[in-house]
């Protein structure tokens, strides 16, 4: 784990830790250790650009929540979305589990890897716009490949559409989240081709 000189809840986050804790009963204040990091590694995005968990707000939340920290660093070191490091801008975290496999992350990784410059995962390009990280099904298998770009997920990708993705977000643009083909949310390819025909309410 990487460290930083202090860590403190800035007006932003506190402003919501009150109601994450009172969601909880009398003594299970525990039970908020995940909002409570995710408010942390938001807050450090705000603040250096780089939304990741130094030792020190793990500290933090273990002394708001009273719990020992090593409770603390055991929950962050287990989910994948919390950041042990200093990421890039754009947190490129690529699917290659079967169903994205079957469908081509292969050659998302390699668009990926040919515009970044990055070689291994959970490296940062030499400009520090991106981080790439390989992780495991994150549930948009209907429109695999995906590739989630920090909370934003990108979908049907192909080798191309890829390649135009990370330009844009080299160029400060953020396309619009969603299907790269256009589809609408998780509906077939070439629209509806059934039922197509049937009224459901009454002629006029």
């Amino acid at each position: 784990m990487t460290d930083v000189e202090k860590f403190a809840f800035d007006d932003v986050s506190r402003s919501q830790i009150d109601g994450f804790i009172a969601k909880y009963p009398p003594g299970k204040q525990a039970s908020a250790v995940l909002p409570l990091l995710d408010l942390a590694q938001r807050q450090m995005g705000r603040a250096t650009g780089s939304a990741w968990l130094p030792r020190e707000a793990m500290d933090e939340v273990a002394r708001i929540l009273e719990m020992p920290p090593i409770r603390v660093y055991e929950v962050a070191t287990f989910y994948l979305m919390f950041n042990l490091a200093p990421i890039g801008t754009y947190h490129l975290q690529v699917c290659t589990t079967t169903p994205c496999w079957l469908r081509g992350s292969d050659e998302i990784v390699a668009a990926c890897r040919k515009v970044t410059g990055i070689q291994d995962w959970k490296e940062t390009s030499a400009d520090g716009k991106f981080t790439m990280t390989e992780v495991e099904c994150i549930g948009a298998c209907v429109n695999a490949p995906v590739i989630q770009v920090n909370d934003d997920f990108y979908e049907d990708l192909d080798g191309d559409s890829t390649v135009r993705l990370l330009e844009a977000l080299r160029r400060g643009e953020v396309p619009k989240p969603g299907s790269m083909t256009g589809r609408q949310t998780s509906a077939p390819e070439g629209g509806p081709t059934t039922l197509t025909s049937l009224k459901f309410s009454p002629a006029e």
